[in-house]
């Protein structure tokens, strides 16, 4: 699944194209995503100009004056920048024309995504429970200190969760525990004031460093320009079960967290 990197690097591929654009047609050519898209949104989004392209966890929202169209990836899709007239494929399901003749088009093969429409996106349902974004300055290590006090759940769950933290998704959160050196096991309210500053730092280098990549691309991600992302040569842990750790020469060792699959290596996190 596309998480913070990829969406982040897909917001910044098209906001360029398609920032103070105005909308002149919806092409819907599949409405059945994880949730339909509504019948309305086509009346909402024809002819409105596209002010901004933000993200907000791993959602991108384009801002009009009359409201946010919200956009999902889900599992495996994308979004890319294309002249207006280019033929779709199967798995294209949406294209949204602008008046300088270029178009968005979502592909989403699985049909996990979702395009949604919403006149105030931070009260939407989906995005007015989450937590602060990690690279924000309302995510430090005295927010996380006060959030995981008592808490026993595993510190990977724990900064997996969107009401804590928002866009720390499973590939991230394993490296960011290996730059830490906490195991992925431990308590969450357990953890240290000293190693949560630690893990802060190192949740933060590690999305700024996927972005500064491309994102990670494992399967199916592709850009908003097409291209893959090259994080995954950076990878430390995620995906290297059985190799043997940068550090410290130790094999990886992977178990499973939450029906996720974890990485981390046993000599150097604790």
């Amino acid at each position: 699944m596309p998480e913070l990197p990829e969406v982040e690097t897909s917001r910044r591929g098209i906001a360029p194209w398609i920032e103070d654009q105005t909308v002149t047609e919806l092409i819907i050519r599949e409405r059945r995503l994880r949730w339909p898209i509504p019948a309305s949104l086509e009346k909402n989004l024809s002819g409105q100009k596209i002010h901004t392209v933000r993200r907000r966890a791993k959602y991108l929202l384009f801002d009009t004056n009359q409201g946010s169209a919200i956009l999902h990836l889900g599992m495996s899709g994308s979004v890319r920048i294309i002249d207006s007239l280019e033929p779709a494929a199967k798995h294209d399901h949406v294209d949204i024309r602008f008046d300088n003749g270029k178009a968005l088009r979502f592909r989403d093969p699985r049909r996990f995504g979702s395009l949604l429409w919403a006149l105030n996106a931070e009260e939407h349902a989906l995005l007015r429970d989450l937590g602060p974004e990690p690279l924000s300055a309302d995510f430090d290590a005295h927010y996380l200190w006060n959030k995981s006090r008592g808490r026993r759940v595993t510190i990977k769950q724990f900064i997996m969760n969107a009401s804590v933290v928002v866009g720390v998704g499973n590939i991230y959160a394993s490296e960011a525990l290996f730059g830490a050196g906490i195991h992925p096991k431990r308590a969450a309210g357990k953890v240290s004031a000293e190693r949560l500053a630690t893990l802060v730092t190192s949740i933060q280098s590690v999305l700024k460093r996927a972005i500064k990549a491309g994102g990670t691309t494992l399967q199916d991600f592709y850009g908003g320009d097409g291209e893959p992302g090259y994080f995954k040569q950076q990878l430390n842990v995620y995906g290297r079960d059985a190799l043997p750790c940068r550090m410290c020469k130790t094999e990886i060792r992977a178990i499973v967290l939450g029906q996720r699959s974890t990485f981390y290596c046993h000599h150097c996190q604790r």
